[in-house]
């Protein structure tokens, strides 16, 4: 199972989503976000026709690490963070985060087992 995880402010649109996704080049069967998160990311998943995964805390490790998103969410990525966290016990990043064209979303790819 292929996990997209996000990350975007609060100012991203449906097309910063698309965008990043866009970015990385894969085809998820899932997204996931940081659970306060989801209800912005619901109509690109309901587009898309896949499952939604709301993650909590404690988000893992990441090996991009994004001072700010440390601060905010203590995570060096929200993104990648929640690739792996929805992706289940043993997920590996496909690739680090990307960033969607207009800056305001990051997506990154995650591979695993699934829950």
């Amino acid at each position: 199972m292929i996990v997209a995880g996000f990350g975007f402010s609060t100012r991203a649109t449906l097309a910063s989503l698309q965008g990043a996704l866009a970015a990385t080049g894969g085809a998820p069967d899932a997204l996931a976000t940081l659970a306060d998160k989801a209800p912005a990311l619901a109509p690109l998943a309901r587009a898309m026709g896949l499952p939604l995964h709301e993650v909590f805390g404690p988000l893992p490790d990441t090996p991009t690490q994004s001072p700010a998103s440390q601060r905010a969410r203590g995570t060096g990525s929200v993104a990648e963070a929640c690739a792996l966290a929805a992706a289940g016990p043993g997920a590996y990043l496909m690739a680090p985060r990307v960033i969607s064209p207009d800056g305001l979303a990051t997506c990154a790819l995650a591979k695993g087992n699934g829950q």
